[in-house]
């Protein structure tokens, strides 16, 4: 019976430093976050350090830059949809190649974002043009890569 005290003693020990190190892990990511708050979702604190999501937009910006008339992209993601997770490693690379900015719009950390763009579901590229929607994609292109350069090279013109 002591055994079972000691050994179920060492498990408590053993999750207890677990929770510890994972939020010392957290709290060294959230250094410099580009969300302007450290109260973050799991799912997005696990992306804060990945190279294909390096370009967050915080609501109001996003705001300012369309109604600015200037042309934007607007990739709107979610960390936890699997169809997100499979086009952002496609998407980035190939916005790099043809050299056009994405803006990243995270829905669950501003949710506010799936009915002030109509989104029906993730992932959704938008185009915007002279403050107005000039075209959008939804779904996981990333099996089929010719949608999205022919996408963002319409957003040169």
């Amino acid at each position: 019976m002591k055994k079972l005290g000691i050994l179920g003693a060492v498990v408590v020990v053993l999750f207890a430093a677990i929770i510890i190190l994972t939020n010392l892990a957290n709290q060294d990511k959230l250094k410099d976050n580009p969300y302007d708050t450290d109260s973050l979702d799991q799912a997005t604190i696990d992306l804060l350090d990945n190279e294909n999501y390096q370009n967050i937009i915080l609501p109001e910006e996003l705001e300012e830059k369309i109604d600015s008339g200037e042309p934007v992209v607007a990739y709107m993601f979610s960390p936890t949809c699997i169809h997100c997770q499979a086009m952002t490693p496609a998407l980035m690379p190939i916005a790099d190649e043809v050299d056009v900015h994405i803006d990243q719009y995270n829905l669950l950390e501003y949710d506010q974002g799936w009915n002030q763009y109509n989104i029906e579901s993730t992932p959704t590229l938008i185009y915007f043009k002279d403050g107005k929607e000039v075209n959008r994609i939804i779904g996981d292109y990333s099996k089929n890569p010719d949608v999205i350069y022919d996408f963002l090279e319409q957003t040169k013109s």
